[in-house]
């Protein structure tokens, strides 16, 4: 074994980090840099693939500076990434043909309904698991052959390759010998037919997508590449690659059926380990690949909200009520009880489980009395709401929760955590490592370099922080939510 340390790439979509962590499982150094969002249209998002690339490089270099470590102390590298954000790139230059599509970008959502009125919902979400929406990257790569000059002629060629952020990582880290995604990214495409683990022919010839184009499916932990010598002086194996959220999931130890974590970043998402059975949901939830080892597949539950932690940066930069993110505590702790204003952050639509690419956002209840305080309060509890749609349609799909573990971002607030307990009436459990999604990415990483001996070995790395409790009663706790689902009918276009 070469090192004792293993360095995770956490390409997310406002920032790209990079962290080293020990073999205990604990950060040793970080590195960050802010990514850009590009706007061109409205509803459409889009990130440069090449900044991306430059930040990898960067904050690789510099987390590793930081901690005062060589190549030679690295047992391997782990991939974590925003997923649905798609890239086609030329195979020859591993130049990007257009700007990457966010996951947040809504520009198909005419062809998700096209799709849907040809009576192909079902066989996609048969086969994926997944709902046709624009979230998603199967169509977002439809629209780049379709709309970029020449790129239809040159996939059918074999000139063109696809792929979610760290399939194109990889493809980067490894000076394009490999082209490769993971299975739980793969998964997130619209083409992958989750329950044998391959690419489906016939979706991708509803989509227009070529076989030539696709990356090789590939476990979630083992040899997945090496990367070049000038990467960061001396070649590194890359040996673990999941999705921020199934990264989360394994950073938050929850390897065994009905362990459930919800992971707060710019949207929310909370998965449900639903062991070896893809349970399909009767209430708009997503089934997905949670983690593929030696080729076996584990499967989640999903519920996936758009917007948490980026209603927050609307806050600071479209309406000015707060300078900084963190202020946001401070501020809401000042609302009047009882304000009665309720924001729905549907401003890319909604996601799980009321799937209206359409829906735009609103805030209501405003009196001539509301001012900075209550709309602050208003936009944490509409992520508490939101993490409510979820839990209970995954109680409806039959799952027994007894607790939720949280991470991510906007955790570290204390106000928002006890109103996430109140407002779904279930314990919150707060890890000491909160930065799961790289530490998830870590430990695959780990498990193949024979840091760590198995997933139940990662639990008891696993240490509580603080558990939040309840306090609220049930009465009010279902009439604040009653005044949230009136709010959101209020949106609603379907």
């Amino acid at each position: 074994m070469a090192g004792k340390h293993v360095l995770a790439i956490d390409q997310g979509t406002t920032s790209t980090r990079a962290i080293v962590f020990d073999a205990t499982g604990q950060p040793v150094a970080t590195a960050q840099k802010e990514l850009p969002q590009i706007f061109p249209k409205s509803g459409w998002v889009e990130h440069d693939a090449e900044e991306i690339w430059a930040a990898t490089v960067e904050v690789c270099r510099g987390a590793l500076a930081k901690a005062k470590l060589k190549p030679a102390d690295l047992a391997g590298i782990g991939i974590t990434n925003q997923r649905e954000t798609t890239v086609v790139w030329d195979r020859a230059t591993g130049k990007p043909i257009h700007n990457a599509i966010v996951w947040q970008d809504r520009r198909t959502a005419e062809r998700c309904v096209e799709l849907k009125k040809a009576g192909h919902e079902k066989n996609f979400t048969d086969k994926t698991g997944l709902l046709l929406d624009p979230y998603f990257s199967g169509t977002k790569i439809e629209w780049i052959l379709k709309h970029v000059a020449g790129a239809r002629a040159a996939a059918d060629k074999g000139a063109l390759a696809a792929g979610t952020i760290e399939c194109f990582l990889l493809w980067r880290l490894t000076g394009g010998k490999v082209h490769a995604s993971d299975a739980t990214n793969a998964s997130r495409t619209l083409l992958l037919d989750i329950r044998k683990g391959a690419w489906d022919p016939e979706l991708m010839k509803l989509l227009g997508v070529p076989a030539s184009l696709l990356p090789r499916v590939v476990d979630c932990s083992g040899e997945l590449g090496v990367t070049t010598a000038d990467f960061l002086g001396a070649p590194v194996p890359v040996l673990g690659m999941a999705g921020d959220q199934q990264a989360a999931t394994v950073g938050q130890a929850c390897i065994k059926p009905g362990m459930i974590k919800a992971t707060y970043g710019t949207g929310c998402f909370a998965l449900l380990n639903t062991g070896s059975m893809a349970v399909h949901s009767r209430h708009r939830l997503l089934t997905t690949i949670a983690y593929q080892l030696d080729g076996r597949r584990t499967y989640a539950l999903e519920g996936s909200i758009f917007i948490a932690g980026a209603a927050v940066q609307w806050l600071r930069d479209g309406l000015g009520l707060i300078e900084k993110s963190s202020e946001v505590e401070a501020l809401a702790a000042k609302a009047r009880d009882g304000h009665g204003v309720y924001l729905v952050p549907a401003f890319v639509g909604l996601g799980a489980p009321h799937w209206d690419p359409d829906a735009r956002g609103a805030l209501l209840g405003l009196t001539r009395d509301s001012g900075p305080a209550e709309i602050a309060a208003a936009t944490l509890d509409s992520v508490c709401y939101q993490t409510r749609d979820l839990i209970d349609a995954m109680r409806g799909d039959g799952a027994q929760i007894d607790e939720l573990r949280v991470d991510g971002g906007m955790v570290a607030n204390d106000l928002l955590m006890q109103r996430l307990a109140d407002t779904v009436g279930t314990p919150v459990e707060r890890p000491r490592v909160t930065e799961t999604t790289a530490l998830g990415a870590a430990f695959l990483a780990g498990l193949k370099a024979g840091l760590w001996p198995s997933l139940e070995a990662l639990s008891e790395t696993w240490a509580l922080d603080r558990a939040f409790q309840p306090a609220e009663g049930a009465a009010s706790r279902d009439r604040r939510y009653a005044g949230w689902q009136d709010a959101v009918r209020r949106v609603r276009t379907s």
